[in-house]
């Protein structure tokens, strides 16, 4: 028989109660709109260049500044999940749409329907939140390239500016604070043959000066904004008709950009500081998978220190067949697989000095791992990590 713990028939209640149910998700309530940047790097099939043969770069870098709208709804009802080795638990959630633009050109880029859900504690399997005071959190994603994810993680509370701490976890790079992520660095790793487990690079590094570590590599001249060789070396803009890139996004210089995304959120809380403001609020950090090892320094060498982050996650990826690719055979292997996502979003509640009106922004950078061969810059034909970054700050507009 059911464990009929939950009742079978679910009506909403107030929306207090919905919003409480919700926890640390409650925040998340409502529209968002703002600005953003989105870096991918992507297969350039050969012989689809812009440039005349011999042009064979097999890689665009793509770079958008974005434009961004997220409307979160709360599900009024509870989420019953039916237990046998347990009681009945009850899930809350919010139902979500993303939908993202390059604020240049005003050209589609994402969409992205989804859900958000807090989950209890268990006991069959044994699973908390690390802190009395936080929360189990999923969120589940579905993409139109053919993707679907689950990421799991933790939500708490935090309070202080969401700024770079340097030395905090990686020497010299610094990490974001109440992240778990120690980086969110574009520049590409190779993915070795299992067990093993791929190294992603330290906060701060440079896909140039990584590379001049790895023995027979080359850079990818994408990555290095003074390389303009747009048959080699293709990234926005190519041709250069299209609009130019700025030489800096709101002070970051473009460089600095392309290596680590992030800053862009960090200059928006810095001159944020720099009024007096303070901030409080509630941190999520979810990913598709429980460990995740990085580097420890910038521009490391493939025998460098690592460190291993567990990131509460839990979860996984499906890919339609075509970006799987086949059984990797000479030159050919996955057309653009999906393998990892984490994402950190913080949700501030931003005081002015002297305690005027307080505003709520929502800010977040996701890191998600495209695995595809590259033919270029190396002797061999291998497999590469490549890193799709896209970061935001978002407020709620007036309505």
């Amino acid at each position: 028989m059911p464990n009929e713990t939950i009742s079978s028939i679910r009506k909403t209640p107030d929306n207090l109660t919905v919003l409480t149910n919700l926890g640390l998700l409650a925040d998340l309530a409502g529209t968002w709109e703002g600005k953003g940047f989105n870096l991918i790097a992507r297969p350039d099939f050969a012989g689809k260049s812009p440039g005349p043969p011999p042009c064979v770069p097999n890689l665009y870098l793509e770079l958008n500044q974005t434009s961004e709208t997220l409307e979160i709804t709360p599900i009024g009802s509870s989420i019953p999940n039916r237990g046998f080795g347990q009681g009945d638990i009850e899930l809350f959630g919010l139902t979500y749409l993303q939908k993202i633009s390059d604020s240049v050109t005003g050209g589609a880029l994402h969409i992205e329907p989804g859900i958000w859900v807090t989950q209890p504690a268990t006991t069959y399997p044994p699973e908390a939140a690390p802190d009395p005071k936080a929360q189990i959190i999923a969120r589940m994603g579905n993409i139109p390239h053919g993707n679907s994810m689950l990421a799991q993680g933790v939500a708490s509370s935090f309070s202080g500016p969401p700024t770079l701490s340097p030395g905090a976890t990686l020497v010299g790079g610094g990490s974001p604070a109440f992240s778990v992520f120690p980086s969110f660095n574009s520049t590409p790793f190779k993915i070795p043959t299992p067990p093993a487990v791929p190294i992603l690079n330290a906060a701060g590094s440079s896909e140039k000066l990584t590379a001049s570590k790895i023995p027979g590599a080359k850079p990818f001249g994408s990555y290095d904004i003074t390389v303009t060789d747009c048959c080699n070396s293709p990234r926005t803009p190519c041709p250069a008709s299209s609009p130019a890139l700025p030489t800096s996004i709101n002070g970051v210089l473009m460089q600095d950009v392309i290596n680590d995304p992030i800053k862009l959120l960090q200059t928006v809380i810095s001159h944020q500081v720099a009024d007096g403001c303070s901030f409080q609020g509630t941190v999520l950090n979810i990913a598709t998978q429980a460990t995740i090892t990085f580097f420890q320094n910038p521009n490391s060498a493939p025998t460098d220190p690592t460190v291993t982050v567990k990131t509460n996650g839990a979860g996984g990826i499906e890919n339609i067949l075509f970006l799987e690719g086949g059984e990797p055979v000479g030159n050919v292997g996955p057309n653009a697989d999906t393998a990892l996502v984490y994402a950190t979003f913080w949700i501030e509640k931003v005081t002015p000095k002297g305690g005027g009106p307080s505003f709520v922004q929502l800010q977040y950078a996701q890191m998600v791992i495209l695995n595809f061969a590259i033919l270029a810059a190396l002797p061999t034909v291998i497999t590469l990590g490549w890193p799709h970054i896209t970061v935001a700050t978002l407020t709620k507009p007036f309505a």
